[in-house]
């Protein structure tokens, strides 16, 4: 029998990571250590999110907040730091990250759960999310179920990702990770989140800078009653 080409020429090909849940490799992580750099990594971009969000709260006296995707907490203690903040909400399907948050932040509010199934006991006024999208299957299913359930009428959210198309750097990311992610064009984005029903879409490149193409970030209200 002819061997295949690459073996015959002595081409050996990289070994591919095993495809696992994202809930457990960011378990992992947070064991590792290694949340604390993706929070100094993301810090920027997070930092122009949240400008561009607050902006369009405008100047409400008391504002409610959860994080999609929460990671160890630190996005909902900067949230629960902000003027006009009167409580943040993390949520999170990694065990590990939650503990890590609970650890850090004992008096904060953390849930472990499937962000598909958890439902906030309020709307929020805030809803925000830093590279979480791209790990579900359906993106739209999660813009959607936060549109209509998550947020108040007249309440923003906004989102991070950077995982996408025309971030080229970020294309190997699946196998490099050894977790599925979904990889969308920007303008696909951009019509999920019309789908969804959000209104009033807006979309940039955040924390742009040599060997980054940026976060691509998006900010919107709620959909139209």
């Amino acid at each position: 029998m002819l061997k295949p080409i690459a073996r015959r020429l002595g081409i050996k090909r990289p070994r591919r990571r095993p495809i696992r849940p994202a809930t457990e490799v960011f378990s992992d992580w947070a064991a590792a250590g290694r949340d604390l750099g993706m929070e100094k990594n993301h810090a920027a971009a997070v930092g122009e999110m949240l400008a561009a969000a607050l902006a369009e709260l405008g100047d409400r006296p008391a504002w409610t907040a959860i994080d999609a995707g929460c990671g160890n907490g630190w996005v909902v203690r900067r949230l629960r730091d902000t003027h006009g903040c009167r409580s943040a909400t993390g949520v999170d399907g990694s065990a590990g990250m939650i503990q890590k948050a609970r650890a850090v932040d004992p008096t904060g509010d953390y849930a472990l759960a499937d962000l598909m199934t958890w439902q906030p006991a309020d709307r929020a006024d805030l809803v925000v999310s830093m590279e979480v999208l791209y790990y579900f299957p359906d993106p739209l299913a999660l813009l959607t179920r936060i549109a209509r359930t998550w947020l108040k009428p007249d309440g923003v959210a906004v989102f991070g990702i950077d995982h996408y198309m025309e971030n080229e750097s970020s294309l190997s990311w699946p196998d490099d990770v050894g977790v599925r992610m979904t990889t969308w064009p920007e303008a696909r984005w951009q019509s999920a989140l019309d789908e969804a029903g959000f209104a009033r879409i807006r979309t940039w490149r955040a924390a742009v800078h040599p060997g980054h193409a940026g976060t691509l970030a998006m900010l919107v209200r709620a959909p139209r009653p």
